[in-house]
């Protein structure tokens, strides 16, 4: 793990930590980073002086990482099994789960993307559902 510390282009300073340099250049070169004051995606890293880490926290980050992967694994495994077994709705999702609730002839497995918003609102209506952080199939992982 690095600690960056990070400028967007309106000169606001924040921290934020990778699992290496390479994690930061795919995320800022995808615009995912974000300043956590005015929300630009236009980001450069800042002046930082290195962190020289002991054994213990060489130890401490060395098991950070581990569970990290780990449970990198265990949502690729669920993604994987959500992709074969279900059918993908996309941004149709709220849709399709209220038409499968009120008809309820229809029952089959969904996934797509929801606001949210909508996601409130299908649980006021009484439909459960659920969420899961979803990887980006492309990353190397």
């Amino acid at each position: 793990m690095i600690k960056y510390n990070l400028k967007c282009k309106h000169n606001h300073e924040f921290e934020s930590w990778f699992l290496d340099s390479k994690e930061f250049e795919k995320l800022k070169s995808k615009k995912i980073i974000e300043c956590t004051l005015c929300g630009t995606n236009i980001i450069q890293k800042s002046i930082m002086s290195p962190n020289v880490l002991n054994k213990k926290q060489k130890e401490k980050n060395a098991k950070i990482l581990k569970d990290y992967k780990k449970m990198q694994s265990h949502l690729i495994k669920i993604q994987k099994f959500v992709e074969k077994n279900f059918e993908y709705v996309g941004e149709n999702f709220s849709r399709e789960v209220r038409n499968i609730y009120y008809d309820k002839r229809k029952n089959k497995n969904i996934y797509g993307k929801a606001t949210i918003k909508e996601t409130e609102e299908l649980k006021e209506e009484g439909i459960e559902v659920g969420s899961i952080p979803w990887l980006d199939s492309k990353k190397d992982n």
